[in-house]
C-alpha cells in the first residue's frame, strides 16, 4: 500500500543537487535536507539514522554498476542510453575527428530502415522496455530517488519500507525531487513483496537489498524476485558474524563457519555469494558474481541470478571447505563437488576426495580448524569491472566518490581471479617472529620464484598468490637469515621454532622487480580509505526519540566511561601524601635516592618511638582506621 504524499514542497528550494554531500537547516519544518549526487532528500532532524555519509560510496557504485547492467540489456534491444556528462568526455579521450564523427553517423544512418530513428533513454525519463528496481528496505528513499535521477533506461522504481513514517518521507522526498514518475513508495514487508512477484512476467530486474545487520531473511525472496539474468545487490553489514567471531551464527544465518583469520574480508565476501547460490539452486537458479566489495565496515555483492538445471549441478564444485592451521596460518581449500569431462563432450559431476592435508600442519605440526563451505570460484567478472571502471574514469565528475571507486575497481583488475585468499605481510613475519621486508621485497621474491602474485582491495598488505605454502615459508626462512632471530628466545614447540628448524628449498630473491610494483600503487591511486569521520562505522538501530535519545545516550556513555577506574590523582597531592610514609631502604641504611625519594626520610619522633615499644601501644599504629579512606602506601605493614 502506498503512503499518501503531502504538499509539494517550495519550487524555490529544489535544486538540481549536483554538487557534492551537503546539508542545510529547514527551520520551519524542523527537517534537515540532504544532497547528495543529483538528489536532494529531507528527513526529521530528531532522527539521523535516516542518512549516513560514509555509505555514499556505496550508493555511488551501485548507481555505477546499474548503469552499465543498463547499458548491456537495452544494448541488446537496440536502446542506446545517454548518461549526462559522457558524451563530451568520450569525445576528448577517443580524440576522433569531426570527419570520422560524420562518418560513424552515416554508417549508423545507413543501417537503420527508412523512417526509423535511433531509440534512446535519458535520465528521469520513462523507458517502456527499460529496467524495473526494487529497493526492499528504502527508508528516506534517496537511493531510489538517485536511480531515478541518475541512471538511465528505467522503467520504474519501486521503493519499498515496512514503516509507516519511513513510507511517508520517502512520498514527500520523490514530491521534492520531481521523480513520481518513475519512483513508487510501497509500505509492505520486503520479503512478501518479493514473493508476490515470483511469476516470470512480474519479477524484478534489478532488486536491492541493504538492511541494517544481515539481509538473510530476504535472499529466499530475492532469488526468485528477480528475472532471468537480472542484477540482485546485497549489503552486509554485520561483519562480527562474517569475520569469524561467532561462527554458529554464522551458519545459522549463511550455512557456513567463518574463521578468524587475516583473510577474514574476502571470506566473508565468499560466504555471502555461497549463501546466495545456496538459495537460488532450491529454484534451480544459480547465481554469477560481477563485483563483490569489502569496504569499510561492509561488503557488497553484485550478482546476476539465471534458471538452468544443467548448471546448477555445477554448483557443488564451486564450493569449498577450509582448514586453516590454527598455528602459522596456512590454509588449504577442499572442493565439495567434482566435475571432470566424459564422452561427447558431457560433463560428469562427482564427489570430491580428500582432505588436501593430514591431520597435523606439515610447517609448525599445529591442529587445523575447518571453515565454509564457500565459493572458491572467481567473485568479480573482470570484462564488466573494466567496463564500470572506464565509464567512471572518462568520467569523473559524476559521482562524488569517483576517485576512491576509481582505485578499488584498479585494484580489483588487478587480483589474480583464480587464487581464493590471501596472506598478510604482517602475519607471515609475525609467525617467525622476524622483521618485516618490505612489500614489494616479498613480491619479487615470488615473482622470481615463477609464481604470480597480487594485491587484494579487502587489505592493504595482502599478499594474495599461486604459489604453494612450502614455497611460501621458504621465502620467509631465507629473508630471516638475512634479519636473523634469536633462537634462544623461541619455544621449542612455537610455530616460529618448527619453521625455522627446516632448511629452505628454495633460495629467493629478494631484487626489487619493475613488475613487482602494481600499476595502480604507482600511479598514486586512492585505493583504500582512511576512517572518514570520528565515531566511525555501522548507525544504531532507529530508536523513539530519534536523535534526543541518541545524544543523552552518549552523555550516559561519557558520564559511565572509566566509571570502574579511580580517578587521576594530582601529582602534588601524590607526592604530600607519599612523603607521610617512611622509607624502608632508609630504615636499612641501603637507600641511595637522598632527598629525591619520593617517601620520608625523616626519623620517628622519640614518643612515637617510646610508644611504639610500649606493651600497651596497639601494633597499628601506622594502619588507617576502618573507613578512614586514605589509602595505604608503599613502605607501611
Amino acid at each position: 500500500m502506498e503512503g499518501q504524499p503531502q504538499g509539494p514542497p517550495n519550487p524555490a528550494g529544489m535544486e538540481n543537487g549536483t554538487e557534492p554531500c551537503g546539508e542545510e537547516r529547514a527551520s520551519e519544518a524542523q527537517e534537515t535536507t540532504v544532497t547528495e549526487g543529483a538528489a536532494k532528500i529531507a528527513f526529521p532532524s530528531a532522527n539521523e539514522v535516516f542518512y549516513n555519509p560514509v555509505q555514499e560510496f556505496n550508493r555511488d557504485l551501485t548507481c555505477a554498476v546499474i548503469t552499465e547492467f543498463a547499458r548491456i540489456q537495452l544494448g541488446a534491444k537496440g536502446i542506446q542510453i545517454k548518461v549526462p556528462g559522457e558524451k563530451d568526455v568520450q569525445k576528448v579521450v577517443v580524440d576522433l575527428s569531426e570527419q570520422e564523427e560524420e562518418k560513424a553517423e552515416l554508417k549508423k544512418g545507413a543501417n537503420l530502415a527508412p523512417g526509423d530513428q535511433p531509440r534512446t533513454a535519458a535520465v528521469g525519463e520513462i523507458c517502456e522496455e527499460g529496467l524495473r528496481v526494487l529497493e526492499g528496505l528504502a527508508a528516506s528513499g534517496l537511493r531510489s530517488i538517485r536511480f531515478a535521477r541518475e541512471v538511465p533506461g528505467l522503467q520504474s522504481v519501486v521503493a519499498n519500507d515496512a514503516s509507516a513514517r519511513a513510507v511517508d518521507l520517502m512520498c514527500r522526498n520523490v514530491q521534492l525531487n520531481a521523480v513520481a514518475h518513475l519512483v513508487h513508495p510501497r509500505q509492505a514487508d520486503a520479503r512478501m513483496l518479493m514473493y508476490q512477484h515470483q511469476r516470470a512476467s512480474e519479477r524484478f530486474d534489478v532488486i536491492d537489498l541493504d538492511p541494517y545487520g544481515s539481509p538473510a531473511p530476504f535472499l529466499d525472496a530475492a532469488v526468485q524476485a528477480v528475472s532471468e539474468g537480472g542484477l540482485l545487490c546485497v549489503t552486509c553489514t554485520d561483519m562480527a558474524v562474517l569475520a569469524g567471531n561467532s561462527g554458529e551464527t554464522c551458519y545459522s544465518k549463511y550455512g557456513a563457519m567463518a574463521l578468524k583469520s587475516r583473510a577474514c574480508h574476502e571470506m566473508a565476501l565468499r560466504i555471502v555469494l555461497h549463501s546466495l547460490d545456496l538459495r537460488a539452486n532450491c529454484y534451480q537458479r544459480f547465481v554469477v558474481p560481477l563485483l563483490s566489495v569489502s569496504a569499510d565496515f561492509y561488503v557488497r555483492v553484485f550478482v546476476r541470478v539465471f534458471t538452468g538445471q544443467a548448471k546448477v549441478k555445477a554448483s557443488a564444485s564451486k564450493q569449498a571447505l577450509v582448514f586453516q592451521c590454527v598455528g602459522c596460518g596456512t590454509f588449504h581449500l577442499q572442493r565439495l563437488g567434482k566435475a571432470s569431462g566424459a564422452s561427447g563432450g558431457r560433463v560428469k559431476f562427482s564427489a570430491a576426495c580428500g582432505p588436501p592435508i593430514g591431520p597435523e600442519c606439515e610447517h609448525c605440526g599445529q591442529r587445523h580448524q575447518l571453515g565454509g563451505p564457500l565459493w572458491a570460484e572467481p567473485i568479480h567478472d573482470l570484462d564488466f569491472v573494466g567496463r564500470v571502471l572506464q565509464a567512471v574514469s572518462t568520467n569523473p565528475g559524476r559521482f562524488h566518490t569517483s576517485e576512491r571507486i576509481q582505485g578499488v575497481l584498479s585494484v580489483i583488475t588487478e587480483e589474480l581471479p583464480d587464487v581464493p585468499l590471501y596472506y598478510t605481510l604482517d602475519q607471515l613475519s609475525s609467525t617467525i617472529r622476524c622483521s618485516t621486508p618490505s612489500l614489494l621485497q616479498l613480491r619479487s621474491a615470488l615473482l622470481h620464484a615463477g609464481f604470480r602474485v597480487s594485491l587484494s582491495h579487502a587489505c592493504k598488505n595482502a599478499v594474495k598468490t599461486d604459489a604453494p605454502s612450502s614455497a611460501l615459508w621458504d621465502i620467509m626462512r631465507c629473508w630471516e637469515k638475512e634479519c636473523p632471530v634469536k633462537r634462544e628466545r623461541l619455544s621449542e614447540a612455537s610455530p616460529a621454532f618448527r619453521i625455522l628448524s627446516v632448511e629452505p628449498r628454495l633460495q629467493a630473491n629478494f631484487a626489487v622487480r619493475d613488475d613487482a610494483n602494481p600499476s595502480s600503487r604507482q600511479r598514486g591511486l586512492k585505493r583504500f580509505q582512511a576512517n572518514p569521520e570520528a565515531n566511525w562505522g555501522p548507525r544504531p538501530r532507529a530508536r523513539p526519540g530519534g536523535k534526543a535519545a541518541g545524544e543523552a545516550m552518549e552523555e550516559r556513555r561519557r558520564l559511565h566511561q572509566n566509571k570502574r577506574k579511580e580517578p587521576a590523582e594530582d601529582p602534588v597531592q601524590r607526592a604530600a601524601r607519599l612523603k607521610t610514609f617512611p622509607c624502608k631502604r632508609f630504615k636499612e641504611g641501603t637507600c641511595q635516592r637522598g632527598d629525591q625519594c619520593c617517601y620520608s626520610h625523616s626519623p620517628p619522633a622519640p614518643e612515637d618511638t617510646a610508644a611504639a615499644a610500649s606493651p600497651d601501644h596497639p601494633k597499628t599504629s601506622y594502619q588507617n582506621p576502618p573507613g578512614s579512606g586514605v589509602a595505604a602506601g608503599p613502605g607501611v605493614d
